[in-house]
């Protein structure tokens, strides 16, 4: 396709540039460069090599926008054949995307749990230490939802921004005790050493995606999926198609508190999901599992067409993922059969009130 620009050496040699689009922000620089690293290894020769940088590959990286539209402009650059492939947080990634648009590749899972930063002033204390009314930080209702009924003598307040603004907020100002931070995110900046304390699953459970990257792609672009898809992690795949579809099935969004917590262990898929009210007061939380079995067994017709959730992974077993898929709606309808949708009607209605 006409997307893949060739260059041509002294020596006749054919090589081709993959244009990766990402946005400004450190972290999203530093997951873009993550994945291109990936890339640059697995296909030395695909990649731009020219005079000026020796033997080494080149990915032309664009930087668009903030995040209030990144994923519209982002997928505008991809429309437009400016980029070839986008790499995004798997989290900001509605569970349907717009057609002609899929995602090629989800890479192994970061640590998808939640982290507690603390102000260095209250060092060495936990959530249950701290002292009664000390102000937590989360622009997150699920996290915010949890944390309220798990911590009841804290009080959440919003704190917004990308990770360097709310860490300077944190750090600069006596307005936080502590803030609440994806782990993935702290740990690919560097900043683990900033974690105090990984939530578990009994404190709360994380957003849908949490910890994956995704790698965005043109649908119909048939060689960069093919090229993208070595960079699927299945266990993570199967993880996020039943979470993705658990969501979808809720209609749920970034506007109501949903969590999930998945696991594979002995070919079975483990979801646990749950939905919450803006105070956490009312909550609906159910586990169900399903059996994974032939991961490696590869489709035989390998349609690109078939999409699971917006994910396209042609190289792993077809049955599973469908597996993955059903146990998102089946867990979603019971949590429906119980009255989820009521508690996300009054949580979507609060949260647009204020």
């Amino acid at each position: 396709p006409a997307s893949l620009l060739s260059k041509q050496d002294g020596n006749g040699k054919v090589s081709r540039v993959i244009r990766i689009g990402t946005r400004k922000s450190q972290l999203a620089r530093i997951q873009t460069d993550s994945v291109a690293d990936k890339l640059k290894e697995l296909y030395p020769d695909c990649l731009l090599s020219n005079a000026s940088v020796g033997n080494h590959c080149l990915i032309v990286s664009l930087q668009i926008g903030e995040k209030s539209l990144f994923t519209k402009e982002l997928e505008n650059a991809l429309e437009r054949n400016e980029v070839d492939l986008v790499v995004h947080s798997l989290k900001d990634l509605p569970t349907t995307l717009p057609p002609g648009f899929t995602i090629g590749a989800v890479l192994k899972r970061e640590n998808p749990f939640d982290a507690v930063v603390l102000h260095p002033k209250n060092a060495g204390k936990t959530l249950d230490t701290l002292p009664e009314n000390s102000v937590i930080g989360t622009s997150s209702l699920r996290r915010a939802a949890q944390l309220k009924k798990r911590f009841p003598h804290l009080d959440f307040k919003d704190i917004r921004g990308n990770l360097n603004t709310r860490l300077k907020k944190l750090d600069e100002k006596d307005d936080f005790a502590a803030i609440i931070l994806a782990a993935a995110g702290l740990k690919r900046m560097g900043w683990e050493s900033r974690i105090s304390q990984i939530l578990s699953p009994d404190d709360c459970m994380y957003a849908v995606g949490q910890g994956a990257l995704a790698v965005e792609v043109r649908a119909r672009d048939t060689d960069i999926l093919e090229m993208v898809s070595v960079l699927h992690d299945s266990d993570t795949v199967l993880r996020c198609i039943a979470e993705r579809a658990f969501l979808r099935h809720l209609e749920g969004g970034c506007s109501v508190p949903v969590a999930v917590y998945t696991e594979v262990k002995d070919s079975q898929l483990y979801l646990t999901g749950a939905v919450y009210s803006l105070d956490g007061s009312d909550s609906l939380k159910e586990t169900m599992q399903t059996g994974i079995t032939d991961l490696n067994k590869i489709q035989e017709e390998v349609d690109e067409r078939v999409q699971r959730v917006g994910v396209t992974a042609s190289k792993i077993s077809g049955p599973a993922q469908d597996g993955a898929e059903r146990l998102g709606i089946d867990l979603a309808n019971l949590l429906l059969s119980k009255g989820a949708k009521e508690i996300l009607t009054v949580a979507r209605q609060l949260n647009d009130a204020r």
